[in-house]
């Protein structure tokens, strides 16, 4: 009896779900039944095996839906993109419900990184994977594990991560004997291409003991001590100040309550008059992040809204120049990490089968093909954001007048892989 119920109420919510939709797809359920929803032959089948899948979708919508899917107990035949489009399609990620509101909420409280080694221990729960995991995932040799910057969509994601270093180098103005201060340097594929393209001094700063560990050994490697220096470190610790500030992907990691000190952070590090640029992961107005990112991917991590953001800065004496959205891009980005990861598998999996497991595949395929389709629905509120700013108010002898220094002059040559692998 419990089966055949959870199998009509999830039934229901199927096909609440095929309402919004026109890709045709399929469901069946673990009494049996199925439903086929659109027109034409269905391109992908959602099996849910057992009454516990069907109870937890009930209960817990699409975040339920996806750990019966990591658990073993609904299985997807097809392409797991096509049904996250049919997902997307519906809203799923727009309302999660009561139940799981709360479990966020709890989660924002256990793993909040206002102080001690939380901030530390939720970074290296994702970085901390190692160099040699996300090389076989990422570009290769820079490993920039942020949004590119795609001029047409047939570039390759390396020519197309060079080509978003050399955008934020060029919104900031690199010139030679700059000093810049990286913040929350990831792999170092910035610091790199900042120094030996653009002859600037750069200082790095990142959390994640493993990152850290292997960007020194990079800096060493290329005998470039001289120019680049790497502090594993909370960015909010303060370096003193720099001609120029990056920050690449680290606003997503203060936190809903850490949001002004993270930016604070950044405008004392930058000398009066100095130009700086914010790549963050930003929402359309203040809403609540992914329950599923945050427990699976980012623990700590958190979405600030772009206007939220802007509050901040200004507040904390910013003079705002530039806002881009860099959306579609990160669209394509993720596509192509999807694309090498599954490709790489095997060996990923050879590395440490014990922690790089079928789970492991399922969740970690569900937040690269999630985030892809994520950024290209036509209903999200999920957005990249690149901010320009000043300390203070900038004049016209330091900054054009125009954003034609953004595209007036050739790339510079691309680096090639030994210049960072040594």
């Amino acid at each position: 009896m419990m089966k055949g119920l959870a199998s009509t109420l999830t039934r229901r919510i199927v096909e609440a779900i095929s309402a919004s939709s026109s890709l045709p797809f399929r469901a069946t359920f673990p009494d049996g039944s199925e439903l086929v929803a659109g027109e034409g032959k269905p391109i992908v089948t959602a099996a849910f095996k057992t009454a516990s899948a069907a109870w937890r979708t009930v209960i817990f919508g699409h975040v339920g839906f996806l750990e019966a899917y990591f658990d073993g107990d609904i299985d997807i035949e097809g392409d797991l993109r096509d049904l996250m489009t049919v997902g997307f399609d519906a809203g799923f990620d727009e309302s999660s419900g009561l139940l799981v509101g709360i479990r966020n909420r709890w989660h924002g409280l256990r793993f909040n990184n206002r102080t001690g080694a939380m901030p530390k221990e939720n970074a290296r729960y994702h970085y901390g994977l190692g160099a040699d995991f996300y090389a076989k995932m990422l570009d290769d040799p820079y490993l920039m594990y942020t949004c590119a910057y795609y001029e047409h969509p047939q570039q390759t994601v390396l020519e197309a991560q060079i080509a978003k270093m050399e955008h934020v180098a060029r919104k900031v103005r690199l010139r030679p004997g700059d000093r810049v201060i990286d913040m929350g340097c990831g792999f170092g594929g910035f610091m790199f291409y900042a120094a030996e393209q653009h002859g600037v001094h750069v200082t790095g700063v990142n959390t994640t003991t493993e990152q850290a560990d292997w960007v020194k050994a990079k800096i060493a490697a290329r005998g470039l001590e001289g120019q680049l220096a790497m502090h594993e470190a909370d960015v909010r610790q303060g370096f003193g100040q720099y001609d120029k500030v990056v920050s690449i992907g680290v606003m997503e990691h203060a936190g809903r309550h850490q949001l002004r000190e993270v930016v604070r952070a950044h405008a004392q590090a930058l000398k009066p008059g100095g130009l700086g640029l914010i790549h963050f992961i930003g929402h359309v107005g203040d809403r609540a992040t992914d329950f599923f990112i945050r427990k699976y991917i980012f623990p700590g991590g958190w979405i600030p809204s772009l206007s939220k953001a802007l509050d901040a800065m200004e507040a904390e004496g910013l003079e705002i120049h530039d806002v881009e959205n860099l959306r579609r891009h990160y669209a394509l980005t993720l596509d192509a990490w999807t694309e090498k990861f599954e490709a790489n598998w095997e060996a990923i999996r050879a590395m440490d089968p014990s922690r790089f497991d079928e789970r492991f595949l399922r969740i970690w395929r569900t937040y690269l093909i999630g985030c892809a389709e994520m950024f290209r629905a036509k209903l999200s509120q999920t957005n990249l954001f690149q901010i320009v700013f000043s300390k203070g108010n900038v004049d016209t002898d330091n900054y054009p007048m125009t954003r034609r220094h953004l595209y007036e002059q050739p790339l510079p040559a691309q680096a090639s892989t030994q210049q960072v692998d040594g």
